[in-house]
């Protein structure tokens, strides 16, 4: 709720951190109501306690006030990714233990992600998704995971199924919440296991064998 008392004027040289007031503000908005309607300028600009023309000194227009929003989103990813798998044993666990934390991430801020990732924010790159951080830990896990062997293959389009498959289940779980999943961590692991495995294996077990042949091969893994 915005103070009644009106917002003192920033001094000289912090312009920027009236910026970043209003970037949190929006983030907050979308947060609280889940729903980017509510994000005009004038309900920031009361959330912050400034003038809507002072907005427009930082953002051209809501869109692009969006836009910025997108980039603070892929930053705090970027920052959840790079803590989850600090401590992971192998590069593997490196994997599992990111995407676990995309999709932690992605419920915890539902709209923010269906902006970023479900939508078409006017001016935002798709590329933008590549050359981020959080794009950056996953891609660097996989590289490490065919260093040691695991996997096989390009590392972009190892890191992109690897993508899929947690977008997959984060994007559901936000579009059909009231869906009866089965607890999220063991959801994970099973799509995860499904995934990283089929990925390891996929060039062991190349497209194009009959059910026979596929059925020997994996059986032959078993302890």
């Amino acid at each position: 709720m915005a103070s009644d008392a009106p917002r003192k004027r920033a001094p000289r040289g912090q312009g920027a951190a009236l910026r970043g007031e209003v970037l949190t503000a929006a983030m907050d908005l979308l947060r609280e109501t889940s729903s980017e309607e509510s994000v005009s300028l004038r309900a920031v600009a009361a959330r912050v306690g400034v003038s809507v023309p002072s907005i427009y000194l930082h953002f051209a227009d809501k869109q692009a006030l969006l836009d910025a929003v997108c980039e603070e989103v892929f930053e705090q990813l970027h920052r959840a990714l790079k803590e989850a798998s600090a401590d992971a044993p192998d590069a593997f666990e490196a994997l599992r233990q990111q995407g676990m934390a995309y999709v932690r991430f992605a419920l915890a801020n539902p709209e923010h992600y269906r902006i970023v990732m479900m939508g078409s924010p006017s001016g935002h790159d798709p590329a933008d998704e590549i050359a981020s951080g959080a794009f950056g830990h996953v891609l660097d896990s996989v590289t490490a995971c065919i260093g040691l062997g695991v996997l096989e293959g390009d590392p972009v389009d190892l890191a992109l199924q690897l993508w899929a498959g947690v977008h997959g289940i984060a994007s559901l779980r936000i579009a059909k919440p009231m869906f009866p999943w089965p607890p999220l961590e063991d959801f994970f692991d099973g799509t995860f296991c499904a995934v990283g495995i089929g990925l390891a294996a996929q060039t062991r077990i190349p497209v194009g064998l009959g059910a026979d042949e596929v059925t020997a091969r994996l059986n032959s893994l078993r302890a």
